[in-house]
């Protein structure tokens, strides 16, 4: 394995809930997501934000500003430490938290978006949007229009445009390091096999075993904060 690590020069990561998770961010899924008598997915759907913008905004509000006070964990910045050792390195994450922006990444797909951008639901604009602005008023200051968090929703698309350079980097990816994520959401799960039946070397941590274990040349159970960075230590 070492040697692949050394001598490969395509890089992807994948990674997931978990990482963000070491950094104290909720999963916002099942009893840990609970808000007032809600779950995430009867919120997080143009169905809900249709019948009541204000309570699905009073919710993400609430997440805003508790993501806010979360930092980046050592997962977080040895990938930040990985993609400039490896000029092909791309890093795809289900988070919307900002927290590998926030760590120095700068080749990153946010494949489900980004909970601090807002995007209008009139003229399609997206904007980075501050917690404090948005408490007074979710209105396009453009065209009037109601704004949106600029997130995947149950029930939506991907964006075909980053859907497609996704799969085009894990077509071209020699390893593949699949991180916290639990292969709940289908995507990524394909995205790894993509990778996976194109030679890539295939390299799972996640705390226990997932949909990406069977598909996984390592797997290295425990906390990404804890192994990553001895594994990028061997990358050059």
């Amino acid at each position: 394995m070492k040697e692949r690590l050394t001598s490969s020069k395509k890089i992807l990561a994948l990674t997931g809930a978990g990482i963000s998770a070491e950094s104290g961010v909720p999963t916002f899924r099942g009893k840990e997501g609970l808000w007032k008598e809600f779950r995430a997915e009867e919120l997080a759907t143009p169905q809900a934000f249709s019948r009541d913008p204000h309570l699905v905004w009073e919710w993400y509000l609430w997440r805003m500003d508790l993501i806010s006070t979360k930092s980046p964990n050592s997962a977080h910045y040895s990938l930040a430490e990985l993609e400039k050792k490896k000029s092909d390195f791309f890093l795809i994450t289900q988070n919307v938290d900002g927290l590998h922006a926030r760590s120095g990444s700068k080749k990153i797909i946010e494949i489900h978006g980004n909970i601090f951008r807002t995007k209008c639901t009139g003229c399609k604009k997206t904007f980075s949007s501050q917690i404090e602005e948005l408490k007074v008023s979710f209105k396009c200051k453009e065209c009037a229009s109601l704004l949106r968090p600029d997130v995947l929703w149950f029930g939506e698309t991907y964006n075909s445009e980053l859907l497609n350079e996704s799969i085009h980097l894990a077509e071209e990816a020699e390893i593949a390091l699949v991180i916290g994520t639990s292969g709940a959401v289908g995507i990524p799960v394909e995205l790894a096999r993509i990778a996976k039946s194109n030679g890539a070397l295939l390299i799972e941590i996640n705390l226990e075993k997932s949909a990406y274990s069977s598909l996984s040349d390592y797997f290295f159970p425990g906390k990404a904060g804890e192994i990553l960075p001895e594994l990028v230590s061997y990358f050059s």
